[in-house]
């Protein structure tokens, strides 16, 4: 695991080597063990490396016999002694145990051809001295990130925003159309940045950038549904199992020990479960408690690691700690980030980087086999529907529910609210971007200036968010639940969880492996039948099923809760002054995208329980916190304009 970086300047402009240094050494973070740079006339790139495997073996940049060819390199191949079996029968001869070895060997005799044969997580710069070429490609399901910009006729690539912002020649301008991401859904949607100069290599997808001309893409994987085989419910429930537990050994591959996250939930008990199948040796597993909160799964997960032998080891999160480490936590990310679990991750990550270098986690699991109340809605509308009629009477029913003086009577305005924007609605598509924003179209109307609501929103926002996303010709056929699964996989996963799992584990230089988003995991999950992922209320039916033998009864029927805080408790708190200090100070009040009263008309209605705005109010505060920070780094033009 490390972190990368470079520049091909083209037209023979020098790269100076003090550029690709400044550039690792802004991600110096990911890598503190190792780190390596090449210059070759107008290109350069370098790494910072954390070592996991191959120790002694692995450095970075890497050349083939030949020196044609350069590699660095983010991340593990998981299956790469067995990409080498053909390799070595053709001829080759390796010198390291490496796995950047065995990727350099693969592109030289195979090309783009062999990132399909590659399972694992990985970001990839490969340097063609020969035509002096430069390859990039992404794991498929983006787990390792990839950022890249082309601007001056050249092409920058880095693991983080940051190690783009120290080159020279380089111009960063707020993209708009991000901001508006954000206040929609908490993150920037792939492929943008908040930057308008950068993007993001899509997953799944190489790029090549030669001496002349515009760059190439090209796509290697993508998810597909198709029926799998005619199967018993034991017999997918006994596959699945040995699917886990085959590719969570391969995911426990390391030169040093490797641990676990562990909540209360199914996802990571089912991981940590496998883990301790695989080895005789306990297994360390991390745990973020909430003392006194009612979301607190510290006893669910005492149970379960008392129960499979592990070495518990759980450490308290209080509002005071999170409010002081809020903006180093969100620094992590570059670009505004309201994702609450990004808090408890970076904790649990700083925790388990005490002791070890390496953790499985659990991400992926609710993605692929239905674990979200969103997807349980999903299906319960589709089969409603032909029972609840013409939708616009019963929504404008619901629309018209009064503010109450009761908090809980306000809370389930607020979810019948979102219903009945919901049953509107006309696919899962459509229903996956009602069920993931943090704010409805009524509350950014609110909430935006004037000419950002002008220039941002537009009637059938969520049938153009569709468009945009998945237009017909390029997706899967699909029922409503299929569609958000394949939504939740391809859009909120690299966007958003991904994004979270990355930043927080590599702030704390620890290695963050998810064995459910394997692609070989992703392909066959996506042949089960939707019936043995969500029957009736129970999500995840099929993974619970596997991971019986292996758990306590309790926690196999546990309702998920997900990696949580009580954000809205705190925002009638301390934290909620410190919220409001941040939003009047930053600069971000002024910034031209938000109605400065409509914003302190959200802090009083929260403070008053007429409703619950924490999510909205968080993510005012992660801008304001990004701005700041960010405007500090260099000055931020806001060009707001009617469109």
């Amino acid at each position: 695991m490390c972190g990368i970086a470079g520049w091909f300047r083209r037209n023979g402009r020098p790269v100076a080597r003090a550029d690709i240094k400044a550039q690792c050494d802004a991600i110096a973070h990911r890598g503190p063990d190792d780190s390596g740079i090449l210059t070759d006339g107008d290109f350069g790139f370098g790494m910072r490396r954390l070592s996991i495997l191959d120790i002694a073996g692995g450095h970075q940049p890497m050349d083939t016999p030949d020196g044609r060819f350069a590699i660095v390199f983010n991340g593990e191949i998981f299956n790469h002694l067995e990409v080498r079996e053909p390799l070595i029968a053709s001829g080759y001869s390796f010198v390291t145990h490496s796995d950047t070895e065995t990727i350099l060997a693969a592109f030289s005799h195979w090309g783009n051809d062999a990132w399909a044969r590659l399972e694992g997580m990985f970001a990839v710069a490969i340097w063609d001295r020969r035509r002096r070429s430069l390859t990039l490609a992404r794991d498929p399901l983006g787990i390792k990130p990839l950022y890249i910009s082309e601007q001056g006729g050249g092409l920058s690539f880095a693991s983080e925003l940051k190690a783009l912002r120290v080159l020279p020649d380089h111009r960063f301008d707020v993209d708009q159309r991000a901001v508006h991401d954000f206040f929609s859904f908490g993150h920037v949607r792939r492929p943008r940045s908040i930057f308008h100069q950068v993007a993001t290599l899509d997953p799944g997808h190489y790029l090549t950038f030669d001496a002349e001309g515009a760059s190439r893409v090209g796509a290697y994987w993508r998810p597909r549904f198709h029926d799998g085989e005619r199967l018993s419910v034991d017999q997918w429930s006994d596959t699945m199992r040995s699917m886990l537990s085959r590719t969570t050994a391969r995911h426990m591959q390391a030169d040093v020990p490797v641990a676990a996250f562990l909540s209360g939930g199914i996802d990571s008990s089912a991981i940590l479960a496998a883990m301790t199948q695989a080895t005789s040796q306990p297994i360390k597993a991390f745990t973020i408690g909430h003392p006194g909160s009612k979301i607190d799964e510290t006893a669910a997960a005492r149970l379960i690691a008392n129960h499979l032998g592990c070495d518990h080891i759980v450490a308290p999160l209080e509002m005071a700690d999170a409010t002081e480490m809020l903006p180093q936590i969100l620094s992590s990310y570059d670009e505004p980030f309201a994702d609450m679990a990004a808090i408890p991750t970076w904790f649990a990550s700083k925790l388990a980087a005490e002791h070890v270098k390496v953790v499985l986690c659990g991400e992926g699991g609710d993605e692929l086999f239905a674990g979200y109340k969103r997807h349980r809605n999903a299906r319960a509308i589709e089969r409603l529907r032909p029972l609840l009629g013409p939708a616009g009477p019963l929504a404008a029913m619901i629309e018209g529910m009064p503010v109450s003086r009761s908090q809980r009577l306000n809370a389930v305005r607020q979810h019948a609210l979102r219903f009945a924007e919901f049953i509107r609605l006309p696919d899962g598509y459509q229903q996956f971007f009602a069920a993931t924003q943090i704010s409805s179209r009524a509350l950014r109307r609110q909430i935006y200036s004037p000419d950002f609501w002008q220039q941002q929103e537009g009637e059938d926002s969520y049938a153009r968010l569709e468009q945009e996303y998945f237009p017909a010709a390029a997706v899967p056929k699909a029922s409503a639940l299929e569609q958000f699964l394949f939504a939740d996989l391809t859009l909120n996963m690299p966007s958003a969880m991904l994004t979270r799992l990355d930043r927080a584990s590599m702030a704390h230089s620890l290695e963050a492996r998810v064995p459910f988003l394997s692609h070989k995991m992703v392909d066959w999950a996506l042949t089960v039948p939707e019936d043995l992922k969500l029957r009736g209320r129970t999500g995840k039916l099929i993974l619970r099923r596997a991971a019986a033998p292996w758990l306590p009864q309790e926690i196999l029927s546990r309702p998920k809760q997900g990696f949580q805080i009580p954000m809205a408790d705190w925002l009638r708190g301390r934290f909620g002054e410190f919220a409001r200090e941040t939003w009047q100070t930053s600069g971000a009040a002024t910034a031209g995208y938000l109605d400065g009263s409509a914003v302190e008309r959200l802090f009083r209605e929260h403070q008053d329980g007429a409703a619950d705005h924490s999510r909205m109010l968080y993510a005012i505060t992660a801008f304001g916190i990004w701005w700041r920070g960010a405007q500090s780094a260099a000055p931020l033009a806001s060009t707001i304009h009617a469109a």
